[in-house]
């Protein structure tokens, strides 16, 4: 049944690296710089994503969520978006919060499990990661009624998984979405799992995309790791919603090459025969690699080139990152209650007994 409907999703690169009649026109309106673009984000965020791994592993940050796999997805919707459009990401939309203007140190710092790594510069419009499973969905609801309610064009997009489907804050998100007309667009980034739940047994509909069709709103399926595909529904959804044209549920078909996260384990539940077919034969920056240098827009030196810059990037940003100045560990306590209660001053006052430092407030 899953192949039919696949047969109706957007897609405009091969997983072979060729380009179908339908995407011409769309690559077409691409300049040179634009098209190179999709491969150096690409690219840049998959090595970040391997040394974040590696990073975990030697200890200097802590439990990590990965996204190689992902690249295709968050690159051709986040290029996509304008700086003035709110974002609200979960917890694996690293090459998200880069596009939008997160510094690379400061993602780092969130990953060290620093306050700072949540605030980001002034006037990037990009919310915290949200780890608790689709709470941000409301959020970026609300900020569109707002938007809506001041007759601006601004729009809001909530980033989450499929496990995230599954709980009532998305269905809720919809309704309201779809009762009000607000131009939010909901982009689902379906790996397949939510942890180790397969999407079977987490829904009786075969896609994300049909449950828009609940709220009265457009659900659109496309090929999560063809980077042209989402960038150009991704464009489609933010004309609908800039011109009052409502919500749109953007089902982004993809598949994690890891663990859910470094504290996982996917071969306990992932067949053998499932990761090798989307690993080797699906891979979003291989597909577009292969494009590139079949149109003449990439060759071997400017990858090895692009390769070295991005470590450097990173090099540096690691450094950054890990010169910060320590906080105390006191630090344990601020931000999580406006008054501390009385366990809390207790536990906090035996931390200081040990040496700690008081937390401002």
């Amino acid at each position: 049944m899953l192949s039919q409907l696949e047969k109706t999703w957007v897609q405009y690169i091969s997983p072979e690296g060729v380009l179908r009649t339908e995407g011409q026109t769309a690559w077409e309106q691409l300049s040179i710089e634009e098209k190179k673009s999709f491969f150096r984000w690409m690219s840049f965020i998959r090595q970040f994503d391997r040394r974040s791994v590696i990073l975990q592993r030697q200890g200097r940050i802590g439990t990590y969520a990965p996204l190689e796999g992902q690249e295709a997805a968050q690159v051709g919707s986040a290029l996509a978006l304008g700086k003035e459009d709110w974002i609200f990401p979960s917890y694996r939309e690293h090459g998200v919060a880069m596009i939008a203007g997160m510094p690379l140190s400061q993602i780092f710092l969130y990953w060290m499990g620093r306050v700072e790594g949540c605030k980001p510069p002034e006037g990037v419009r990009l919310l915290p990661p949200s780890v608790p499973i689709a709470t941000q969905i409301p959020h970026a609801v609300g900020a569109a009624w707002a938007a809506k309610l001041k007759k601006e064009t601004v729009i809001a997009v909530a980033y989450f998984g499929d496990g995230a489907t599954s709980e009532g804050d998305f269905h809720e998100a919809c309704n309201f979405s779809g009762v009000f007309g607000l131009p939010v667009i909901l982009f689902c980034q379906n790996n397949g799992y939510a942890i180790s739940v397969p999407f079977s047994r987490q829904s009786a509909s075969e896609t994300v995309a049909e449950k828009a069709q609940a709220y009265r709103f457009p659900g659109i399926r496309v090929d999560g790791n063809d980077v042209l595909a989402v960038y150009n529904v991704m464009k489609q959804a933010i004309r609908r919603a800039r011109t009052g044209q409502g919500p749109t549920l953007i089902e982004a078909v993809t598949y994690r090459k890891g663990s859910h996260t470094t504290a996982d384990d996917a071969t306990r539940y992932r067949p053998a025969s499932e990761v090798e077919e989307w690993v080797k034969k699906r891979d979003p920056l291989e597909r577009y690699t292969r494009l590139l240098k079949e149109e003449g827009l990439l060759s071997q030196a400017e990858e090895k080139e692009w390769a070295d810059e991005c470590k450097s990037r990173i090099d540096q940003a690691i450094k950054e990152a890990e010169s910060s100045t320590p906080v105390p560990s006191a630090h344990l306590f601020a931000h999580v209650y406006a008054t501390l209660s009385p366990n809390e001053q207790q536990q906090q006052q035996e931390l200081l007994q040990r040496g700690g430092k008081r937390c401002p407030g």
